[in-house]
């Protein structure tokens, strides 16, 4: 384990491999899993907030769910995620011309109608934050569906906190990004002396 500031990093993040290959998982994290993508309780006010702004980039079923659920959800586990569709993709992600699921919220963001990029939850995956009382945990979630991702990072040779580096330093900023590489190299050094 790393820590850093308040937070408890699982060595995998170090470790493991991984960079996203949309063009052969096809965008599946948006539409796979029981649930939505998870909100953090600042981010419910801003979706709300934009949901008008990224209506017209949604599907039709995504427009009516949004119609009908809202711009979030509290979900099964009394957390708060963005709706799904029949409880399967979520309502903001959409189909591009190669038949790859973007994010809504996302490209509304790089049209420039909106200024916030998508949830952090979605921005940071594979690594997944459990909340405690005195620290965050953050680990790396292994999905069968990112099979394509860790072999493309394995080739690429890109570890999970490098690929996730904007994600990381959105989340919890420069210093702490800075923290995180100090200490990483500091464990290689170590590793290579003993």
């Amino acid at each position: 384990m790393i820590l850093v500031e308040h937070t408890v990093i699982s060595d995998d993040i170090r470790d493991e491999l991984f960079v996203c290959n949309l063009s052969k998982c096809k965008g599946a994290c948006c539409v796979e899993g029981d649930l939505g993508a998870p909100l953090e309780m600042e981010e419910l006010p801003v979706i709300e907030k934009i949901a008008g702004a990224v209506r017209p980039y949604l599907s039709e079923a995504g427009q009516k769910e949004l119609d009908k659920q809202g711009a979030y959800v509290l979900d099964s586990d009394g957390d708060y995620s963005t709706p799904t569709i029949g409880g399967k993709e979520c309502i903001y992600a959409i189909y591009d011309d190669k038949g790859i699921l973007k994010c809504g919220i996302e490209q509304a963001y790089l049209d420039g109608e909106i200024d916030w990029k998508k949830p952090v939850s979605c921005h940071l995956y594979p690594i997944r934050i459990t909340k405690y009382d005195e620290f965050e945990a953050l680990n790396y979630d292994r999905w069968h569906i990112c099979a394509p991702a860790c072999d493309l990072g394995k080739e690429l040779g890109v570890p999970v906190y490098k690929f996730l580096k904007d994600a990381l330093i959105r989340k919890y900023g420069e210093k702490w990004y800075s923290s995180l590489c100090r200490e990483i190299e500091e464990r290689e050094e170590e590793e290579k002396e003993a």
